[in-house]
């Protein structure tokens, strides 16, 4: 299994774990919403990245001289999506508890960095979408 494969998988394996985490602090009355860092740790960070994982490890070779296509844009993908995660995950709950201009700033960032981590990886993956 390549380097990338594991570490997207291990990392999706323990948002998964945070999410099932948030899952039971949703049943309690907090006085912010969880429930989009709920949704975006389970969706970008376990199933996403999981699937970006396998997607990286099993699809058909880009070429004999570069298998997996361009490891540096699926690098970037790796941590683009990561970084807009985390950023996510503080600033939503912050910006719905005392809306404010930083909180504000910090969530478009992190929806920029997610929108970039998946261009990156379309851009990688395209080429490995093809017939044999």
């Amino acid at each position: 299994m390549p380097l990338l494969t594991r570490i997207f998988i291990k990392t999706a394996l323990v948002y998964f774990a945070l999410a099932l985490a948030f899952g039971i602090l949703l049943t309690l009355r907090a006085p912010i919403s969880l429930f989009p860092v709920y949704i975006h740790l389970f969706v970008f960070g376990w199933l996403t990245q999981l699937i970006f994982g396998v997607v990286y490890w099993m699809f058909p070779k880009y070429s004999t001289q570069l298998p997996r296509g361009h490891d540096p844009l699926v690098w970037i993908a790796y941590g683009a999506m990561n970084l807009g995660l985390i950023l996510r995950a503080i600033a939503e709950p912050m910006q719905a508890f005392q809306a404010n201009n930083v909180f504000g700033a910090l969530l478009a960032i992190s929806a920029v960095l997610q929108w970039l981590a998946g261009i990156a990886f379309i851009a990688n993956t395209w080429g490995r979408v093809k017939e044999k």
